[in-house]
């Protein structure tokens, strides 16, 4: 998903470039120990069993299209749709579980369709090249594609979309389905899919929370939406993330969707093992618009952009 979940000097429009971190998590008070490694090692903590409400997570992490200087009112379209599936290996009858493995991986490029033609800028952050993208599907032709990836893994019904099991979308902020998804929706002059409107887990939130009780308290609690909407936290970025649950560091080639994806999955399942109840936090406005949505939907306004 654009969106920055590294430290880069580059203003990315769709990324998180523009949230730098706020800081750094809080180190224990202890003499550090020399290690002749050029990566830090990963370090492991017991499992905690918790009572987990969902079966199935997705995590998500579009690219979409930007241009040098613009912001978030940029009318991007999606370029890469990665997606992680994650299960519990083991879940007790009453809903306790602590592992998560990988079960599979989607991913596309989208050919996008308003501007077809990649910035430089958008290029060179990304890593996605206009070749990748001229022989991809679009959107519209995509999203048949992923459902039956959903129908072959028992998320969705073939006939009706509905939910076949409790899942819920895992990203790193609020912006890959409140903004690129609702954006790209509206471009392409289509519904937002049923299973695509809820449930949606703000993994960055749950770091954020993580870290301010971990000194206080020996059980994280979920704040309701409410909650999480009245007080300001500082926001970690990826490498941030994976730093404060000592996680080995960024794996891939930072703002690559399918990567950013991999290593948001790596803080998930971490997040788990340490006990933390993995639950939507985020809620999404289908109906969300901006200053260059025309009336009708697919009708873009040039002069607003």
């Amino acid at each position: 998903m654009p969106k920055s979940k590294s430290s880069t000097d580059s203003l990315n429009v769709f990324s998180y470039a523009f949230f730098k971190s706020l800081g750094e998590a809080e180190k224990p008070n202890v003499q550090p120990v020399q290690i002749p490694s050029v990566v830090r090692p990963e370090i492991r903590v017991a499992k905690k069993q918790t009572k987990q409400p969902f079966v199935s997570f997705l995590v998500f992490d579009v690219e979409a299209t930007c241009v040098q200087g613009a912001n978030f009112d940029y009318c991007h379209e999606i370029i890469e749709w990665p997606v992680v599936l994650l299960r519990w290996k083991h879940r007790t009858e009453d809903g306790r579980a602590s592992e998560l493995e990988v079960v599979d991986e989607f991913r596309t490029f989208v050919r996008p369709t308003f501007r077809p033609v990649l910035s430089a800028f958008c290029t060179s952050l990304t890593g996605i090249a206009q070749s990748d993208v001229d022989t991809a599907p679009t959107f519209v032709e995509m999203l048949p594609q992923f459902k039956t990836w959903m129908v072959k893994h028992g998320l969705i019904c073939p006939d009706t979309e509905k939910r076949l099991q409790r899942f819920t979308w895992c990203t790193d902020g609020p912006f890959d389905i409140r903004d690129f998804v609702v954006k790209q929706c509206f471009i392409s002059n289509i519904p937002i899919p049923e299973w695509l409107r809820s449930d949606v887990t703000d993994v960055r939130q749950l770091v954020t929370l993580w870290l301010q009780n971990r000194d206080s308290a020996t059980k994280v609690e979920q704040p309701s939406y409410r909650t999480h909407r009245s007080h300001k936290r500082p926001s970690l970025n990826l490498t941030s993330q994976l730093k404060a649950l000592s996680l080995a560091p960024f794996e891939g080639r930072q703002h690559s969707g399918i990567d950013d994806t991999r290593n948001i999955a790596r803080i998930v399942t971490e997040l788990a093992r340490r006990g933390v109840r993995l639950e939507p936090n985020l809620y999404i406005n289908p109906g969300r618009r901006w200053n260059w949505m025309g009336s009708r939907r697919g009708e873009v306004l040039e002069d607003f952009l």
